[in-house]
């Protein structure tokens, strides 16, 4: 499954990579050698033994020898993730390790980096190396002129580890051709450290209504497909709906995001949560937003590559591209990362109808709108308008839609 996941996100190709995890009893369920990594099943996975046998339809990974290094050098680690994506590979080549303070959800997710010196793949040469920086306390190794390994408790974890790095690198790789990027000190980490999700009380719903329900499959339906694009990965990314007797749901506390049900959804109303659930570490900002405006109906939180770029550098988003980006972003303004964490009613204030939208610096993108659908075109589209002004200065100057042009759309589109 993990696999899986891996190949189809584009982050190993047929022949690249390998996973494994140490049982209980010792042994070490590995991938197995040339074996198409976009057809693998459970039946292809081989088992060696701790007395070295080995059990299975095929020949373990060539990169066995380190697997079992590291598990010697760490008996506290259970999973072993090595690929080759992209982003991390363009690391590897030039000798570097990728920022791990772009974002919070990037330091909380990703710690103990390091870089190990190049060696012939599958040698007990580069096994020892590996193996090393991980005996130093390592979770996280890049391979010189190789790509990436990760070791964790969970190979659950590994992988988020994983497509969280690789999203930051390639985010990183991006935002440097576009300008300055600024990292966030460790005071402004600090701060991110919430616990309001943790110490609300429980309240005990009895009855869902059709609303509710419709609701909840529209966002996991919305969810799933933000995972798909990209606009999200595992570690982050937060929407939330409100019903009308006052109540909101929205996505729960530290669930993978590919794998969120309805059930997962925690329903909020008047400060307290649904009994037995943890909602996001947003939910307080999301309450305020919707007591202070009757008119949003639905607010995303979400950290989409190219738009990113735009947050974690001093490159401005402006929006007049073309008139559907317009139409639906109007003016989004970019906020200083520490109003989201100790200003909420600044937040809250910036938002009305001629800024549904907010880019908040080195966290987030937040959009709002009068349903769910509306809100999520316009994180669409704030992405693909990034994606444009990101790509077009290989091309020129932009031109922006002139301030008589913007008239014209107010106009023909009722937008005042």
């Amino acid at each position: 499954m993990i696999m899986k996941r891996i190949y189809t996100r584009g982050m190993t190709t047929t022949s690249g990579g390998n996973l494994s995890i140490r049982d209980e009893s010792g042994a070490v369920w590995i991938t197995p050698a040339g074996i198409d990594k976009g057809t693998l099943t459970r039946g292809d996975i081989v088992c060696v033994h701790e007395d070295g046998s080995v059990s299975g339809a095929h020949k373990p990974s060539s990169e066995l020898p380190f697997h079992l290094a590291i598990y010697r050098a760490r008996p506290d680690l259970h999973a072993v993730l090595h690929a080759h994506p992209n982003a991390l590979v363009a690391f590897s080549i030039v000798r570097k390790v990728p920022s791990l303070s772009l974002f919070p959800s990037v330091a909380r997710t990703c710690s103990g980096i390091s870089l190990a010196a190049y060696d012939l793949p599958g040698s007990d040469r580069l096994g020892e190396k590996i193996a090393g920086e991980f005996a130093q306390g390592s979770t996280i190794v890049m391979l010189e002129n190789h790509g990436v390994v990760i070791a964790e408790k969970t190979l659950f974890k590994a992988f988020m580890t994983f497509e969280t790095l690789e999203s930051s690198a390639h985010l990183e790789t991006i935002a440097r051709r576009l300008g300055t990027v600024k990292e966030l000190t460790a005071e402004q980490l600090s701060i991110t450290d919430t616990q309001f999700h943790f110490t609300m009380h429980d309240i005990e719903f009895n009855t869902r209504s059709t609303e509710e329900l419709a609701a909840r499959r529209d966002m996991v339906t919305l969810i799933q497909r933000s995972y798909d694009q990209g606009l999200f990965n595992a570690t982050n990314g937060t929407y939330s709906v409100r019903l009308s007797d006052g109540s909101m749901l929205i996505t729960p506390f530290d669930k993978d995001r590919a794998y969120v049900q309805v059930e997962d959804l925690v329903r909020v109303k008047e400060g307290m949560k649904e009994r037995g659930k943890t909602p996001s570490r947003a939910v307080r900002l999301h309450q305020e937003i919707y007591r202070k405006h009757p008119d949003i109906q639905a607010i995303l939180v979400a950290h989409p590559i190219h738009l990113m770029a735009f947050a974690i550098t001093d490159a401005p988003f402006d929006p007049r591209t073309i008139p559907e980006s317009y139409i639906l972003l109007r003016d989004i303004h970019k906020v200083p990362f520490e109003t989201i964490y100790q200003d909420i009613d600044g937040i809250v204030g910036a938002l009305d109808k001629r800024t549904p939208a907010l880019l908040i610096e080195n966290d987030s993108v937040l959009t709002t709108g009068d349903s769910l659908l509306q809100a999520f075109d316009r994180l669409e589209v704030a992405e693909a308008t990034a994606t444009s002004l990101y790509l077009s200065r290989a091309l020129g100057d932009v031109v922006h839609i002139s301030e008589k042009e913007e008239q014209q759309l107010h106009k023909a589109f009722k937008l005042d």
